[in-house]
């Protein structure tokens, strides 16, 4: 079942251990379903490679100031005033939530030349094979020139960073979301803005999307006032929920439906299957 701004049920957990935190959000699997008429339920791996290309692609938009930029130029203003951005090699970026698509992020952080700290419930291996240092969450927001997104959105998490969380991070970091709206409180991230705090927000998710994104508003616009805010910063772009979306990546996302549906009917399991947990 995909069913947005929802979370996985307690009582499902990935078989075999397999890693689905990149979007075990979008599951919701009912006990009676599953335990009475044995309902079969299975995830579909979210493109780890092209959501963590497209959470850098943000970063590097708002760091240097491309969206004016490209604006500007258009009409032939080729003026430097207020594009000035700062080097990736050398900052320390804070990955929130190592697990597949945070490993991808991490991996990219790690070619820029950055100081890794990382922040999730189990190390990553392969993270710290990046040399990753792994903080607690406040010491990796205060620490951090940029931070990333890469949690699930679960009751934990929700509003994850909040104007707590605003407050201890630098005035000039860098904020980025590409994995669910919720972990972002979206009127304390306005009320840092409006403070003259953040130099950079890259959103590709937001809280209150349903409705908005995957539509065109451009002519009836938005009723949304905490959007429409937001969208006034020069330092935040905000995409349409589309880092999923590469040739490649959905190529893929097709494939292990097929391949799901094929095991299911032959009567297999697989890799991506949930089950109901056994222990109590």
């Amino acid at each position: 079942m995909n069913i947005e701004g929802t979370t996985v049920h307690p009582e499902f957990e990935c078989k075999d251990g397999q890693n689905t935190k990149d979007s075990i959000d979008w599951f919701v699997v009912l006990d009676d379903l599953a335990l009475q008429v044995q309902v079969l339920a299975a995830n579909v791996n979210t493109a780890p490679i092209a959501v963590a290309e497209h959470a850098w692609a943000l970063a590097l938009a708002v760091n240097r100031r491309l969206t004016r930029a490209a604006n500007r130029s258009r009409e032939f203003d080729f003026r430097l005033d207020g594009l000035m951005g700062r080097d990736i090699h050398g900052m320390t970026v804070g990955v929130v939530g190592t697990g597949k698509i945070g490993e991808c992020f991490a991996r990219i952080a790690h070619g820029f030349g950055t100081t890794l700290l990382g922040w999730d419930i189990a190390p990553n291996p392969h993270c710290l094979e990046l040399g990753m240092q792994y903080v607690e969450r406040e010491e990796l927001l205060s620490r951090s020139d940029l931070i990333s997104l890469h949690v699930p959105l679960l009751p934990a998490t929700h509003h994850l960073i909040d104007a707590d969380a605003l407050a201890v991070m630098k005035d000039d970091a860098i904020l980025v979301n590409s994995s669910r709206g919720g972990l972002v409180d979206t009127a304390a991230l306005v009320e840092t803005l409006r403070s003259g705090r953040l130099s950079g927000v890259g959103l590709d998710v937001y809280e209150e999307e349903t409705g908005v994104f995957f539509f065109d508003r451009s002519v009836e616009g938005i009723d949304d006032d905490v959007l429409a805010r937001l969208m006034t910063f020069p330092q935040v772009l905000v995409t349409s929920h589309q880092a999923y979306f590469t040739r490649t990546a959905v190529g893929q996302i097709i494939d292990a439906t097929a391949r799901n549906i094929h095991d299911f009917e032959a009567g297999r399991t697989n890799e991506n299957t949930l089950v109901p947990r056994t222990d109590t």
